[in-house]
């Protein structure tokens, strides 16, 4: 299964993942660097919503069971993941 769309922040801006990604008919949202010649746009709505999914892997990597994948049987790490968003809304 091949992604619609690949968001990234400033690391993955090179060419040759450009190039790659274009290719292969992928849209990507990647800033490019500073230090670039050609600074396009980019959909800067679409790059706060990878910032926001970024933020809650963040907040759920904070429960140590699920950051150290204590749980083997994926249900038992499921289970965890659900345990622990509902912490982080309550």
């Amino acid at each position: 299964m091949r992604p619609k769309r690949v968001s990234g922040d400033k690391g993955y801006s090179s060419g040759k993942i450009r190039r790659y990604l274009r290719r292969r008919g992928i849209r990507i949202t990647i800033p490019r660097k500073e230090n670039e010649r050609h600074r396009g746009k980019f959909d800067k709505a679409l790059y706060r919503q990878r910032n926001r999914v970024e933020r809650c892997f963040n907040r759920l990597k904070q429960f140590r069971r699920i950051a150290t994948r204590y749980e083997k049987k994926a249900e038992n790490y499921l289970a965890m993941l659900t345990i622990a968003s509902i912490m982080m809304w309550l």
